[in-house]
C-alpha cells in the first residue's frame, strides 16, 4: 500500500540524511560513525538488488513497490544509485550488459561466479535457479528505470530513466545471443518495461521489435539446443 511505502521511503530518507532513526528497538544515526554514511550507502544498495534476486525473483509483481522506493532514494541520494549499479552489475553482467569471456588463467569455478551463478563448495547452482535470479534482477532494474518516487517534487529528469533501457535493449541486440539466457532476459525486460518504452519512443520501438522478431529470435534459434527451448518459445509467443 502507498502509505506503507511512504513510511518505508520515509525512514530509510532519514537516516540517509543523518536523523536519528529507530530500528530494532534502538536508535540509530549515521553520524554516530566517520564512515556511518558510506556504510550504509554501500549496504542499503546491496539489499535493494538483493531484493531482486530474492523476492522479484519469487513474486514478479514485487519489482514495482521496491523499484519506485529504490528510484526514490536514488533521486534523492544519488550515491545510492551509483552503488546499486555496482552491486548489480556484479552480480548480473546480464544487466550492462556484458557476457564475460574465459580468460587464460581463470579456473573454471571463477568463470562460473564472473556468469552470475553461485557456487558452493564447487558446486554451481542449478540453470533453473540461476535464471530465477537474473530474471529477479533484470525485473528490477526494468521497473526502475520507469518508475519515479510520487510524492517527490519531480523538478529533475529521473535519475536512470528509459533512455537507459533503450540503451539497455539496443545493446542486447547487438551482442551475440547466449542460449536459454538471452531469450529470458528480454522477455522479463520487455514483460516490465516494454510498455513505457513503446509509449516513449514509439515507431523507433516497433522497428526494434520487427528487427527481434525477423532477425534476431533466428539468430537466438540457431545457438538454442532442443533442451532449451522453453525460454525461446515464451519469448517468441510474447514478441508476436
Amino acid at each position: 500500500a502507498g502509505s506503507q511505502l511512504r513510511e518505508i521511503f520515509d525512514k530509510i530518507n532519514n537516516l540517509l540524511s543523518g536523523k536519528p532513526v529507530l530500528t530494532g528497538g534502538r536508535t540509530v544515526s549515521v553520524t554516530q560513525h566517520p564512515q556511518g554514511l558510506d556504510f550504509v550507502y554501500y549496504k542499503l544498495a546491496e539489499k535493494f538488488v538483493n531484493q531482486g534476486e530474492e523476492e522479484v525473483a519469487s513474486h514478479h509483481d514485487a519489482a514495482f513497490p521496491i523499484a519506485v522506493v529504490a528510484s526514490g532514494i536514488w533521486e534523492m541520494h544519488p550515491q545510492v544509485g551509483d552503488l546499486f549499479l555496482a552491486h548489480l552489475h556484479k552480480k548480473c553482467p546480464y544487466s550492462v550488459p556484458f557476457y564475460p569471456a574465459l580468460k587464460d588463467g581463470t579456473s573454471m569455478e571463477e568463470y562460473q561466479r564472473m556468469l552470475g551463478y553461485q557456487v558452493k563448495d564447487s558446486k554451481v547452482e542449478e540453470q533453473d535457479h540461476f535464471l530465477k535470479r537474473m530474471s529477479g534482477l533484470i525485473r528490477l532494474y526494468a521497473a526502475i528505470i520507469q518508475l519515479r518516487w510520487p510524492y517527490g517534487n519531480k523538478q529533475g529528469a529521473h535519475p536512470h530513466g528509459l533512455n537507459y533501457g533503450w540503451r539497455w535493449l539496443a545493446q542486447m541486440l547487438n551482442m551475440e545471443p547466449l542460449a536459454d539466457v538471452t531469450a529470458t532476459l528480454l522477455l522479463d525486460f520487455l514483460e516490465v518495461c516494454g510498455n513505457a518504452l513503446m509509449k516513449q519512443y514509439q515507431v523507433q520501438f516497433w522497428k526494434m521489435m520487427l528487427l527481434i522478431r525477423e532477425d534476431y529470435i533466428p539468430r537466438i534459434e540457431a545457438i538454442t539446443s532442443s533442451g532449451q527451448m522453453g525460454s525461446l518459445s515464451r519469448f517468441k509467443q510474447f514478441v508476436e
